[in-house]
């Protein structure tokens, strides 16, 4: 096991400042944000928002064995992930964590993350910056009541089952800047359609994402209220774009739709309808979305300022995925 003295956020941001003079993009919109914003950084159970690891040391691991052995200990840590992990099934990620990629090289390959067990919280998480690819499972499950999560500037593809789900009672999640790609069941939000225990919680934010050549859920959601889904590029998605179900409450709004045939459903396949709310979104070569009822405003909790939906191709291109922190 190794360590190295803490980066410093001078380093950690560069890159993205980089990319937003390199565009002429107005800077806010690609520039890694400092701290989590959306439902993460919502004061509620105990915490002032998501902070993951910052009270801690840092380390640099290079292998699925100090990875697990960190990313499970009781203490914060941000854990820095340098080179490419391969492994088989799920490392447990407990309390106070970050785990961020070095520069474009962390990669988790074979294997996948889980935020927390029955017993061991994985509360005040953040992942950045790492590059999953072939999971056998899950690449990122946030389950077991986990809460303040961020999940920023990854990129997912070629999973077993989910890219990234939110399940299980878990709360106060904010996934942004994230590239999602070549895969059909991309992130869940929602455990099944008998797990009511999830009523009352998954307040998620997606925001800046690119879904691109993946089939479905984008995301799909059970019992969830409000998820808000804002500022998102969806690009040839097979299947659909948002699915609104077991009266789920989701805002769809300032996002582009580019060949997408059904952009949004209200119910889908056994569940039930979920309510559904867009508003202000770009459809190119996509069809008509579905809607239905009232949505809680996510500015009950947060404020937020979107940019124009016809933004959404070249902004997010330009900022999502690895090396852009």
């Amino acid at each position: 096991m190794s360590s190295t003295p803490r980066v410093s956020r001078r380093l950690l941001l560069a890159g993205a400042a980089g990319v937003a003079a390199a565009t002429g993009l107005p800077r806010h919109a690609t520039a890694a944000p400092a701290t989590a914003d959306g439902f993460a950084s919502v004061p509620a159970l105990g915490l002032s928002g998501t902070t993951g690891g910052a009270a801690g040391p840092t380390v640099t691991v290079t292998n699925a064995t100090d990875l697990a052995h960190y990313a499970g200990r009781n203490t914060p840590y941000t854990i820095l992930v340098g080179g490419r992990i391969t492994f088989d099934d799920m490392v447990t990620v407990v309390a106070d964590k970050s785990i961020i990629g070095v520069g474009t090289s962390g990669v988790i390959d074979g294997g996948g993350l889980q935020l927390g067990s029955t017993t061991r919280p994985g509360n005040n998480v953040i992942i950045r910056n790492l590059t999953f690819v072939n999971a056998s499972d899950d690449s990122i499950s946030v389950t077991n009541a986990a809460h303040h999560v961020w999940i920023d500037h990854n990129d997912l593809s070629n999973g077993y089952d989910g890219l990234l789900d939110v399940k299980r009672a878990s709360d106060y999640v904010t996934i942004s800047w994230n590239h999602f790609h070549d895969h059909s069941k991309t992130t869940l939000v929602g455990h099944s359609d008998t797990y009511t225990a999830d009523r009352g919680h998954l307040r998620v934010t997606y925001h800046h994402n690119l879904f691109e050549g993946t089939a479905q859920r984008h995301p799909r959601v059970r019992f969830g209220d409000p998820v808000h889904v804002y500022n998102n590029h969806f690009l040839n998605n097979e299947l659909y774009g948002v699915a609104s179900t077991e009266d789920a409450g989701v805002l769809v709004e300032y996002n582009y739709f580019e060949n997408v045939a059904h952009p949004a459903y209200v119910g889908y396949d056994e569940s039930g309808p979920g309510r559904l709310v867009e508003r202000n979104n770009v459809y190119v070569n996509s069809g008509a979305p579905q809607t239905a009822g009232t949505v809680t405003e996510p500015r009950t909790y947060y404020a937020y300022s979107p940019d124009p939906a016809a933004a959404m191709p070249s902004l997010v291109r330009a900022g999502v995925g690895v090396g852009r922190i």
